[in-house]
Order: structure tokens, then sequence, then C-alpha cells
């Protein structure tokens, strides 16, 4: 049976949340991307398959090479999902300030 990989395991690793920045910035090779990492380029290309799985990153052949790069709609999808919770710490934050400025009023 086949495990399908989400996106949330594939941003889980270190490396590959590396490799997320760099082609955010631009389409890179698999070797270019490897340049950037101690990891073997065998390494690299196993976390571009995961990647490339989960829908995170792209292929495009350009002549011999094939460049990498950011698939946006993806990492919105994390976003959106991110968002549900960031709703949930402003309203606490908003709550601490409330509680800190009474305090400080207190205080006086």
């Amino acid at each position: 049976m086949e495990t399908r990989r989400d996106i949330f395991q594939a941003i889980a690793d270190p490396t590959r949340r590396a490799i997320i920045g760099l082609i955010a910035i631009q389409a890179m090779t698999p070797n270019a991307i490897a340049e950037h990492f101690a990891n073997s380029r065998q390494a690299i290309s196993k976390h571009l398959r995961i990647l490339t799985e989960c829908e995170l990153v792209k292929q495009e052949q350009k002549g011999r090479e094939i460049y990498y790069s950011l698939e946006i709609e993806k990492m919105k999808e994390i976003d959106k999902w991110l968002e549900q919770y960031r709703k949930i710490w402003e309203i606490r934050f908003s709550q601490l300030d409330d509680v800190l400025s009474t305090i400080k009023t207190n205080k006086k």
C-alpha cells in the first residue's frame, strides 16, 4: 500500500523548508540547490521528489536541465490552514494586552 504524503509532512523537514526558501526566489536545478547543502546530491533529489509528490514544487524542463520552482497555490493551502490559528492567537494576544493594561493601571 502506497502512503500519500501531505504538504505538512513535506514542510516538517528543515532541509525541505530550506529548499522551499531557495526556490521561492528563483527556479533552480537540483545541482544548484545541492550546492547550498552539506547533504549528498542524492539526498537533495529525495527531498525534491517528496516536495514534488506533495505538489509544493513543480518541475520545468529547459533544454537538458530540470528546474524546480515553488508552487504558490499549494503554499496558499498552508497559509489558509494557519489562518484559523492566526485568528485565535490575535484574540489571545489582545486579551493579554488588556490584562497587562489592567495590571499596569492598578499598580499606579
